[in-house]
């Protein structure tokens, strides 16, 4: 593999004009297709097949004015008043008026007619029904019903707004993903001492990540996809863009401090080197993101396919852009520092084990540290990651209601109005239907009274309202308020009881009945997903167990990395638990409430974390496995491969972190919880598990980590990725006319 890159690269850089003219023209064809032929991206999260899913479904078929999306405008009296009151009637009953013009709307339902209004006289609220359902309500239709309550505005009164029509649109670009993105530039600074070099990577993964994006907006008009999966691809994309493209720089300055070398030839072999890394890692994550179909969920399997096909882009990028670029940029690459030079120069001396293991070396240093007692680094790492994973004991999953909203947001607000007037459970309401199609219609009417009244003897049901029936009878929809909120265990056990108190009188009746809603829609996909959990886990470790092995032909450098993994694993998933579901640190990371972990995080984080673990492992153990390959000493290895990587890897991760941890103070509650869960992962995977465990595991193993069985090293291919087939270096830097010649 490592001489058809050494090709490759060679290749690129030598039509250097157009791979780059290409990789541009692709960008700005994509971007025409992504911005102007995009479909609309949805906020809801649904799982084919499950019991609130079939509901929804029926209702659709046969009851589809109770299918549509729902506005609940909610409207709260000032201190003193009440909404019983003449001119506050009056206000409201206009603005709903108003509000039944607009367009799409259904129904509008008054809560001077139904009651709605708490014991107090001072909230109540109007349910606006639209055509279409909550994901197709269009903004306009939105707008135009925040205009339609200006009189009751102008009144004097609080209008707030929830249900599921109002959900809160995923944004993306603010300013703390912006600082994300310029802390990465100042790292690449430092790691390439050069501003020019640490340019190349971030435009190279701008132009990725557009690409990947955009991309993803263009398929979006033919897959129905989350606004989640557009986030994901440009968090993921954008952070091993970069890293891919820095891997390279960096190996190819290195090579450059030897003032003989060629940059054509150096171009080439950090292709074939770091670029066999690249490759390796950037299949890894492709993968495992791909993997995400084997839940069997589709909105998860596109969040993955979009963030994979992102991640592929960021791979062709880093072998075929950024040596076109780098050809570009010429000698300006070469270090200048003779401070840098000095110290790139004792790493590059001739593979000597003495000169590869230089004491001034911070990597080698630390080495050292860690392999005079690797026992007691072990031992203390692992306890100390353990201790981290303990809350994640108690991970409770779910989907994130209007309380985990920005305070200042009208959906959070609508919520606090709503639990302080009518109850906590009111935010929860369960919506039982009744499929009557196979029930007598004489026999109709006391089955439903049936399964009113075993919801009622139910001591965590505060209400049940009357039956809603479709006009030919067929099917009956039943509201029902839990005492408990959306979030709540209390709520989740009702779900599954009332499942199965209520399904025995309509089954004897030849019937069938659902328990569904918002609610109920978000216990089923927590569930669905958590029993997927076990299945993924087994095909992301496989998978792992497989690519490490043909890579380092050894069977203990990919246990030692898959069980390192899986401690990044536990101790990511307990700090997300400790500050998202238990509610610490809320005020510095903006979490407006505590609540149960995103139901889809721990999969996604397994995917994600997995592969970029997968790609620290790759560029520090291959370093380790090329010195290992070229003089067998296991312990020196150790040292040279933090020498030679540790800085990049180091970099790398602070880069992820950065990206990642800029969407962490994202308004959104999912996109938040994802940022947070993966700059946390990175950091401890990173600087805890690769670059402080492996070392001292790998001393502990000495030769025994890159032994293989015979039969199996006989039946595994030879990737090459030590670089030990490529042809001689290419010597002698370009005089004057080679110099103009790289500028063709």
């Amino acid at each position: 593999m490592a001489g058809r890159l050494y090709a490759l690269g060679r290749w690129a850089a030598r039509c250097r004009g157009r791979v780059v003219g290409t990789w541009l023209l692709l960008l700005v064809v994509v971007a025409f297709l992504g911005t102007s032929l995009s479909g609309t991206l949805t906020t809801q999260f649904t799982v084919p097949g499950v019991e609130s899913q079939q509901a929804q479904d029926l209702l659709q078929q046969k009851f589809p004015e109770a299918a549509g999306g729902v506005a609940r405008v909610v409207f709260a009296a000032p201190h003193g008043t009440a909404l019983t009151a003449p001119a506050a009637r009056s206000a409201v009953s206009e603005s709903l008026k108003r509000a039944a013009g607009v367009p799409g709307v259904v129904s509008v339902s008054d809560p001077a007619k139904t009651g709605t209004v708490s014991k107090n006289r001072t909230i109540g609220y109007a349910d606006v029904l639209f055509r279409q359902t909550a994901s197709n309500v269009p903004q306009s239709a939105k707008d135009a019903l925040s205009r339609a309550m200006r009189p009751a505005r102008d009144a004097g009164l609080d209008v707030e707004f929830g249900g599921s029509a109002e959900n809160a649109k995923t944004k993306v670009g603010g300013p703390a993903e912006i600082i994300g993105v310029v802390i990465a530039f100042f790292v690449l600074a430092i790691a390439l001492s050069s501003l020019l070099a640490a340019g190349l990577p971030l435009v190279t993964a701008l132009i990725g990540v557009g690409i990947g994006v955009l991309g993803v907006m263009f398929v979006s008009r033919f897959v129905q996809m989350t606004s989640t999966a557009t986030v994901l691809a440009l968090m993921v994309g954008l952070a091993v863009g970069i890293d891919y493209a820095l891997f390279i720089v960096s190996r190819h300055r290195e090579q450059l401090v030897d003032p003989e070398t060629d940059v054509r030839d150096s171009i080439a072999r950090a292709v074939a080197t770091a670029g066999s890394a690249v490759c390796f890692a950037g299949v890894t994550v492709v993968i495992a993101l791909a993997a995400l179909s084997a839940t069997g969920i589709p909105f998860l399997t596109i969040m993955g396919l979009a963030a994979a096909g992102t991640v592929l882009i960021a791979v062709f990028i880093a072998l075929t852009l950024v040596p076109a670029v780098l050809s570009f940029a010429g000698e300006r690459l070469r270090p200048r520092s003779p401070r840098h030079g000095r110290l790139l120069r004792r790493r590059r001396t001739a593979g000597s084990a003495r000169a590869s293991t230089t004491p001034g070396d911070w990597g080698v240093a630390w080495a050292r540290m860690v392999m005079r007692a690797p026992v007691a680094v072990l031992v203390i790492g692992v306890l100390g990651l353990l201790v981290l994973a303990l809350p994640a004991l108690n991970l409770r999953l779910g989907l994130p209601s209007n309380e985990t909203q920005p305070v200042n947001s009208t959906q959070h607000r609508s919520y606090d109005l709503l639990s302080k007037g009518f109850g906590p459970g009111f935010n929860a309401t369960l919506t039982v239907v009744v499929d009557a199609t196979g029930i007598p219609v004489a026999q109709r009417k006391p089955v439903i009274g049936r399964v009113r009244a075993t919801i009622k003897d139910d001591h965590e049901v505060a209400a049940v309202a009357p039956p809603h029936t479709s006009p030919d009878g067929d099917v009956t929809v039943l509201a029902v308020v839990p005492k408990s909120g959306p979030d709540s265990a209390a709520t989740t056990h009702l779900v599954n009881r009332l499942r199965d108190t209520v399904e025995p009188p309509v089954a004897r009746a030849h019937g069938s009945v659902y328990v569904a809603g918002a609610t109920a829609g978000a216990i089923d996909v927590s569930a669905k997903l958590s029993s997927a959990l076990p299945l993924f886990i087994v095909i992301i470790v496989v998978l792992a167990a497989i690519l490490l092995t043909i890579a380092f032909r050894s069977l203990l450098v990919p246990l030692k990395a898959v069980i390192g993994f899986l401690l990044s694993i536990a101790a990511g998933l307990g700090a997300v638990v400790w500050v998202f579901q238990y509610g610490h640190l809320n005020s510095v990371f903006e979490v407006a409430a505590a609540a149960p972990v995103t139901s889809f995080l721990p999969v996604l984080l397994i995917g994600v974390l997995f592969g970029l673990a997968m790609d620290y492992e790759v560029f520090l153990v291959s370093r380790m496995r090329e010195h290992f390959a070229r003089t067998g000493n296991a312990k020196e290895a150790i040292a040279y491969g933090l020498a030679r990587s540790g800085r990049v890897v180091s970099a790398a991760a602070l880069i992820m972190a950065s990206v990642f941890g800029g969407f962490i103070f994202n308004k959104d509650p999912i996109t938040k919880s994802i940022g947070f869960a993966l700059t946390v992962g990175v950091l401890i995977d990173a600087f805890v598990v690769r670059m402080t465990l492996v070392p001292a595991v790998m001393a502990l193993l000495g030769r025994h980590a890159w032994s293989l069985p015979r039969p199996l090293e006989r039946l595994l291919p030879d990737v090459g990725m030590e670089g030990a087939s490529l042809p001689a270096r290419i010597s002698g830097r370009p005089g004057r006319g080679e110099k103009g010649r790289e500028r063709e």
